[in-house]
């Protein structure tokens, strides 16, 4: 079943001026349950303008966005529910702490989810938990913690309202190698964990080969495809001429190929890739 579901979804910056532009133009899409779901294209490709529409932040020109089958604007009553079923995590979100404890900040959504007491606590621990964030520091200033707590703690705002649909616009922009690679396992195992579809908003083609499931490409505004992600980096030239690239691997794979050696198509993660290379070597074929 879809979670997700746009309709000709269309949006116009500026309609009715000479710098009017469809960010995103038409769009039919279906996003199933249960998914981690890679997001990439050029920037100004339109895929955070997409983003922006799945939880209401922006509302269609044309065209419809529906969350389980229900048109999301069909009662603005029901934007308030929708934001906490569908949770946006924009770029940098360290930026948007505010409340005087880690806790606080944490709790804020299950607060105003109207949950009991007992209930916020138990889900500002599951969150912290999950995001390695050591209990101890719930109690200090958010703006006290270092620049890698502050993107968890941000981050587990969102999470400890469980919502069905988690967005995460480029999560891991600025993190350090180590720091980059935890919060990776880290959303891959919240959302194994609760079963949630997971959108990975990112520029690095490495992360969403390594993590996720199915790949939306956007391109000028337009939907490129939405596909299996081994699916979408068999799309060499498409994406070359997007201004995207395959992961570093994939192209190592080519290369290799290319010069005959006997490698599949779909290789492109480091551990496909060493799985399909000691094969190689003991068929005996190393003269590639």
């Amino acid at each position: 079943m879809a979670i997700l579901t746009t309709e000709g979804l269309t949006y116009i910056y500026s309609a009715g001026t000479p710098f009017e532009t469809a960010a995103v133009d038409h769009v039919d899409l279906q996003i199933g349950e249960d998914l981690m779901v890679g997001v990439i294209g050029h920037t100004g490709s339109g895929k955070s303008t997409l983003m922006q529409h799945f939880n209401g932040l922006l509302q269609p020109t044309e065209g419809k966005v529906s969350l389980e089958g229900k048109d999301i604007w069909a009662d603005k009553k029901m934007l308030r529910e929708v934001r906490f079923r569908v949770g946006l995590v924009f770029q940098y979100p360290e930026y948007q702490l505010f409340e005087e404890t880690v806790f606080q900040d944490i709790a804020f959504g299950p607060k105003n989810m109207g949950l009991s007491g007992n209930e916020i606590q138990r889900r500002v621990l599951w969150a912290a938990d999950s995001l390695g964030l050591d209990r101890e520091l719930l109690g200090r200033s958010p703006f006290a913690l270092s620049g890698g707590q502050k993107r968890r703690a941000a981050i587990a705002g969102v999470m400890a309202m469980l919502p069905k649909v988690l967005i995460l616009d480029e999560p891991c922009a600025g993190l350090d190698p180590k720091g980059r690679l935890q919060m990776l396992r880290q959303i891959r195992d919240y959302q194994k964990q609760t079963k949630s579809t997971v959108l990975l908003v990112s520029h690095s083609m490495e992360d969403v080969a390594e993590y996720t499931e199915k790949l939306l490409v956007m391109d000028r505004g337009r939907l490129f495809c939405y596909e299996d992600t081994a699916a979408v980096f068999r799309k060499v030239e498409a994406l070359q001429e997007m201004g995207l690239r395959i992961p570093q691997i994939a192209s190592l794979m080519l290369a290799l190929r290319q010069r005959g050696c006997d490698l599949p198509e779909d290789i492109y993660t480091v551990p496909q890739a060493k799985d399909a290379l000691v094969q190689l070597l003991r068929k005996g074929a190393v003269s590639c």
